[in-house]
């Protein structure tokens, strides 16, 4: 079955905003299933809109800053 994005829930999200661009963390859940968190990183480009990047390392200040919002959503799962 392909994914349909018409049955992806979203119940919860929050943003930090970097130096580079943004931390989102969000909780989805697809066809009414399982909560789920995800963590997400948009980045800068040059022309300074903000593109989809891989999440890799957290700097010390990135983790105390999202923490709050994981601890929220974790109470909205």
């Amino acid at each position: 079955m392909p994914y349909d994005s018409s049955l992806d829930e979203q119940l919860f999200t929050k943003s930090m905003e970097t130096d580079g661009g943004k931390i989102t963390v969000s909780v989805y859940s697809y066809n009414k299933g399982a909560k789920k968190l995800q963590i997400s990183r948009e980045n800068l480009d040059t022309e300074g809109n903000l593109r989809f990047s891989k999440l890799g390392r957290l700097t010390k200040s990135e983790v105390e800053g999202i923490l709050p919002f994981i601890q929220e959503a974790v109470s909205s799962m």
